[in-house]
C-alpha cells in the first residue's frame, strides 16, 4: 500500500512540475507558432479589447455621467492620434512582439534596466490580473440579471461566489493544459460584434422615434448641477478631467504587439499595423455610438452598482428592446468572450515569467513549471475578487492604472528612439508622451486602488526574483564557450602536461606582475618549477546579466602565456572553463587560488551584485553542483 501511495505523491508532483526541470534556454528560445492572416490574429487580441465593450458604458456613465459621450470621444481621439502612432512604432522597432518593454531595457544598462523592466512588470501583471477578476465580475453580472436566471435561478444572485466560481474554471482549464485557439477567438468577436451592431443600429432606431429623450439628455448636458447654463467649453473641461477614467478602453494594443510572431510573413510589420489601425478604428466606432445610445436611453439608477444596467449596459438595452431571446443570446455571448478575455490574460501572465525573468537568473525553480503559477495567479484573482467585492466600477481603476502606465511607458520609449534619432517627429511623440502622462496621473491620483496594487506586484516580483537570483548564483550559466586560435594553441601545447591554472586580476598586465604571480602561486600552492602554467584573467562585464557565452582570447607577454575573457561571474567563468578543458582534452585541471582577506557576508553580496567575491569557495560549489563525481571534477587549490 505504502508504495502505491508513495507512486501517487510522485506522479501528482510530477504533473504539478511539468516542465520545471527544462533548462533556461527553452524559455529564451524562439517560439515557433503557427502562421495566421492578420485579421485572424487582430480577432485574438479582440477577446481582450473588443470585450470591454461589456463593461465600458457602464463605467463610463459612473465617471462622468451625461458628459460620458463627450468624454469618450476625446478618448477616441487619444486611440486615434496617439496611441495608434506610438504603437505603430513600436511595431516596428519590436518585430518579435518584444514590446514597449524591451525597448525601454534596452535603453538602459546593468541593474537599472533589470530593475525598470520588474517594476513594469509589476504593472503588466496588474493589468492581466484585473482583466481577469473584471472580466470573471462583468461575466457574473451577465449570469445573475439574465431574466431568465433572475426568474429560475434566483440563488445565484451572489456575485462574489459566481465570480470566483468563473476564475476556478479558468483555472482548472489552464491546470488541464490550455492550447492557444485562434479559430475560437474568431468565432467569438464576430459573433459579439454582430450582436453589438443590432444593439446599437436598434439604439440609433429608438432615438430616430423618442426624440424628447435625445433632448433630455441635451438639456441635463448643458444644466450645471446647480441649475444654471453649461457653456461648451464647460463642457469640455470637465470631460477632459474625467475621461482618464474611462482609459480601460485603450487596453489592446500592448496586445496587440505582443502577438506579432503569429502574423504571417511577408510584411509582417505593414499587416501588424494593419491589424493595430483596424482594430482601432472598430473599437472608436463601438465606444462613441454604445457610450451615446446608453447614456441617452438608461434611466441613469439603473446604473448604480446593484442595478439592471451595472455592468452590463448594451446587455440591458438588448434585453429591453430586442426581447429576451436576443438579450440572452447576447448575454451568452459576452460570457463567453469575456471569459476568454481572462484566458488570453492568464496566457499572458504565463508567458511574462520565461521571457524575461530567467535571462535574469529571477526565476525560481518552480516557475519553470506553469501550474503552480495557475495556482498562485488563481489565489491573487480570489483574493482580488474578495477585496473589490466583484464590483466592475470599482476594480476599473486598477485596470486603467496597469494599462495606462504600459502605454505612457511606450510612448516615453518611442519619444527616446526618435530624440535619438535626432527625428522631427520626436515633439509629435512627446506631446503625446505629456497626454498619457497627464492621463496616469489623474488616473492614479483619483483612484490610488491601482497603484497600490501594482506596487504589491512590483515588491513582490522584486522580492521573488532577488532570492532566486541569489538561489541560482551557484549554476554554471555560461551556454557555450569559443577560444581563440591563440588560446586553443596554449591548450594543445600542454599535451601530456598537467592543465595547471592560475587565476589573476590584472593591474598592469606587464612581466613584473606575472613573474610575480607565478613565483607565488608556486610556492604557496607548490607547484613544480617544471610545470607550466597558464594564466585566466576575467574582466567583469553586465554583472546583471545572468547568462551567456564566454569567448576565450589567448595573449602572450614576454613568454607568460594569459588566458582573457570577460563574463558577469568570475566564479561562473572559471568554473565554465575548466569544465570545457576537461571535457575536450581528457584531463582534470587544476585551478589556484589565494584566500580572500574580508567579511565572507560581504563577499557573497558583491558576488550577487557585481560578479565578484570570495571567488574560490564559489567556483568549487560551481563545479560541486556541475560535477556530483569528485573523480571528474576540476581540482581547486587555495594556498597562502
Amino acid at each position: 500500500m505504502s508504495s502505491i501511495n508513495g507512486n501517487s505523491k510522485g506522479g501528482f508532483r510530477n504533473w504539478l512540475m511539468h516542465g520545471a526541470r527544462q533548462p533556461d534556454a527553452a524559455f529564451t528560445a524562439k517560439a515557433h507558432h503557427p502562421k495566421h492572416p492578420w485579421w485572424q490574429v487582430m480577432c485574438l487580441t479582440g477577446v481582450d479589447y473588443f470585450s470591454t465593450l461589456g463593461y465600458q458604458p457602464g463605467i463610463a456613465f459612473a465617471a462622468a455621467g451625461v458628459l460620458s459621450p463627450i468624454a469618450t470621444l476625446i478618448l477616441v481621439m487619444l486611440t486615434l492620434f496617439g496611441a495608434l502612432p506610438i504603437y505603430n512604432r513600436v511595431a516596428t522597432e519590436s518585430p518579435r512582439g518584444q514590446g514597449s518593454i524591451s525597448m525601454l531595457e534596452s535603453l538602459l544598462s546593468r541593474w537599472k534596466s533589470k530593475l525598470f523592466v520588474l517594476a513594469l512588470l509589476g504593472f503588466v501583471a496588474t493589468d492581466f490580473v484585473i482583466t481577469i477578476t473584471l472580466s470573471a465580475a462583468d461575466a457574473s453580472e451577465h449570469v445573475i440579471h439574465n431574466p431568465f436566471v433572475e426568474e429560475h435561478l434566483p440563488g445565484l444572485d451572489h456575485p462574489v461566489l459566481v465570480t470566483v466560481l468563473m476564475i476556478a474554471v479558468l483555472s482548472a482549464v489552464f491546470l488541464k493544459g490550455f492550447k492557444e485557439a485562434i479559430s475560437i477567438a474568431v468565432f467569438l468577436v464576430v459573433a459579439y460584434l454582430l450582436l453589438n451592431l443590432v444593439v446599437i443600429i436598434t439604439g440609433i432606431y429608438q432615438l430616430s422615434v423618442n426624440p424628447s429623450l435625445l433632448s433630455d439628455w441635451q438639456t441635463a448636458l448643458f444644466t450645471t448641477n446647480t441649475g444654471g447654463p453649461q457653456s461648451i467649453l464647460m463642457i469640455i473641461g470637465l470631460s477632459l478631467l474625467v475621461f482618464p477614467k474611462l482609459a480601460l478602453g485603450l487596453s489592446g494594443f500592448e496586445t496587440g504587439v505582443a502577438v506579432m510572431p503569429l502574423i504571417e510573413n511577408p510584411h509582417r510589420i505593414e499587416k501588424t499595423k494593419k491589424l493595430l489601425r483596424t482594430s482601432a478604428l472598430i473599437m472608436s466606432f463601438f465606444l462613441i455610438c454604445s457610450s451615446f445610445i446608453t447614456s441617452v436611453l438608461i434611466p441613469a439608477k439603473e446604473f448604480e452598482h446593484g442595478g439592471k444596467a451595472s455592468g452590463r449596459a448594451l446587455a440591458f438595452l438588448a434585453h429591453e428592446y430586442l426581447g429576451e431571446i436576443y438579450g440572452t443570446a447576447y448575454d451568452i455571448s459576452t460570457i463567453l468572450i469575456l471569459w476568454f478575455a481572462g484566458a488570453s490574460a492568464m496566457a499572458g501572465l504565463l508567458n511574462i515569467v520565461p521571457r524575461y525573468l530567467p535571462r535574469y537568473g529571477m526565476a525560481p525553480n518552480w516557475a519553470r513549471a506553469s501550474r503552480p503559477l495557475v495556482i498562485i495567479f488563481t489565489l491573487i484573482c480570489f483574493a482580488i475578487t474578495f477585496i473589490f467585492e466583484a464590483n466592475v466600477e470599482a476594480q476599473g481603476g486598477a485596470y486603467a492604472t496597469g494599462v495606462l502606465v504600459l502605454m505612457t511607458s511606450a510612448a516615453i520609449a518611442v519619444t527616446i528612439s526618435a530624440w535619438v534619432r535626432k527625428q522631427t517627429i520626436k515633439w509629435v511623440y512627446l506631446a503625446i508622451a505629456f497626454v498619457f502622462s497627464y492621463t496616469t496621473i489623474t488616473n492614479i491620483v483619483e483612484r490610488p486602488d491601482g497603484i497600490k496594487i501594482a506596487s504589491l506586484f512590483i515588491l513582490a516580483i522584486i522580492v521573488a526574483s532577488f532570492v532566486s537570483r541569489a538561489m541560482r548564483t551557484t549554476e554554471l550559466r555560461v551556454q557555450k564557450i569559443e577560444l581563440d586560435a591563440t588560446a586553443r594553441q596554449f591548450i594543445e601545447d600542454l599535451d601530456g602536461e598537467e592543465i595547471r591554472i592560475v587565476t589573476n586580476r590584472r593591474e598592469t598586465g606587464d612581466i613584473t606582475e606575472y613573474r610575480f604571480k607565478e613565483h607565488e602561486k608556486r610556492v604557496d600552492n607548490h607547484i613544480p618549477a617544471s610545470d607550466p602554467i597558464l594564466f585566466y584573467e576575467i574582466e567583469i562585464g553586465d554583472a546583471s546579466e545572468f547568462t551567456g557565452k564566454l569567448y576565450v582570447s589567448g595573449v602572450d607577454v614576454a613568454g607568460y602565456r594569459i588566458l582573457r575573457t570577460h563574463a558577469p561571474a568570475v566564479p561562473n567563468a572559471i568554473a565554465a572553463l575548466l569544465l570545457h578543458l576537461r571535457d575536450t582534452t581528457g584531463k582534470t585541471p587544476h585551478v589556484y587560488f589565494g584566500w580572500s582577506e574580508g567579511n565572507p557576508v560581504k563577499y557573497m553580496i558583491r558576488y550577487i551584485l557585481f560578479g565578484e567575491g570570495d571567488t574560490a569557495p564559489v567556483t568549487r560549489e560551481i563545479l560541486r553542483q556541475a560535477e556530483p563525481d569528485p573523480e571528474l571534477r576540476p581540482s581547486v587549490h587555495v594556498g597562502g
